[in-house]
């Protein structure tokens, strides 16, 4: 039977994916959540309404992703393979 620290530990897929999301800088993640609020009000100014909402929606998503990257610099993988 695994102990509790194998049942709660990161698989491959998402190891890869830490280590790939790590390498980028975490303004880059702030800078296209403000781009699309930039474009979101360009579109809205030229009264493409819908399709403002549907970018500005961007913002949000593109800030949890860069919390995430924060945390994986931050904190790595879990603790367990540390040890």
């Amino acid at each position: 039977m695994a102990t509790p620290e194998q049942q709660h530990a990161e698989g491959k897929v998402t190891k890869m994916i830490e280590n790939q999301t790590a390498k980028l800088p975490s303004d880059t993640f702030l800078m296209a959540a403000l781009a699309a609020m930039g474009v979101s009000l360009t579109l809205k100014c030229m009264q493409h309404k819908h399709f403002a909402l549907f970018i500005g929606q961007w913002a949000a998503p593109f800030l949890i992703l860069g919390l995430y990257n924060k945390l994986v610099k931050t904190h790595g993988h879990d603790e367990t393979d540390k040890a």
